[in-house]
């Protein structure tokens, strides 16, 4: 029996602590982020274990290198949530497939086609397919036509990724959204009229006559 594959875990990078720092001297952080400077890194150790805390290396590459005191434990938990909570808001982009016929009416082809467009806005790449059956095979140019109507439609929101292929009976095309959509959707479906118009031209007061 295959053993599925194992979900690698991510692993947070550690920062040195305590012991582990190597430098003789370290630019010294307090607990509340306020900056002591530069100190024996014995001296460091030595306030760190004062108050039950780590000397923790935030800086290695500084010159001497940047240490807070604090609770370590906490500190790493906090990094390792946040790189989870992270990779959540990372999106995956998907492949979406919208079928059309080489002979698709226009309403269909519309309802298709707005289809599309909800994936693209969903920052989704679409996989456009046409098939072919039978005597179509021999009309591949109107397949072509299709996907040469979706490159003008579309072409406002989404590039192409993949030209037109032709394999056996199909034919397919795939486009991915532009990376300002959001924008540029926002201003399309902004009201019309919505900038602020002028202001009329106040009426002219008629000039009062005095009677005879």
């Amino acid at each position: 029996m295959k053993k599925g594959k194992a979900r690698t875990k991510e692993v947070v990078p550690k920062e040195r602590t305590n012991n582990q720092i190597t430098a003789s001297s370290v630019r010294l952080i307090d607990p509340e982020g306020k900056m002591i400077g530069v100190v024996a890194t014995k001296e460091a150790l030595r306030r760190a274990e004062e108050m039950g805390l780590d000397l923790v290396e935030i800086s290695p590459t500084a010159e001497p290198p940047v240490c807070r005191i604090l609770d370590f434990s906490k500190y790493y938990y906090q990094k390792e949530k946040k790189v989870r909570e992270a990779r959540k808001k990372q999106h995956e982009v998907e492949i979406k497939e919208v079928k059309f016929g080489p002979n698709t009416e226009e309403h269909d082809y519309n309802f298709k086609k707005n289809n599309a467009i909800k994936f693209l806005k969903q920052h989704n790449k679409v996989k456009f397919t046409i098939r072919f059956r039978g005597r179509q095979m021999a009309h591949k140019e109107r397949g072509y036509d299709v996907l040469e109507n979706l490159k003008i439609d579309l072409g406002h929101i989404a590039d192409v990724d993949s030209e037109p292929v032709s394999d056996r009976n199909l034919l397919s095309m795939i486009m991915s959204p532009k990376k300002d959509i959001d924008k540029i959707l926002a201003k399309m479906e902004k009201p019309a009229g919505a900038e602020t118009a002028p202001e009329p031209a106040p009426e002219p007061v008629p000039e009062e006559t005095e009677e005879d």
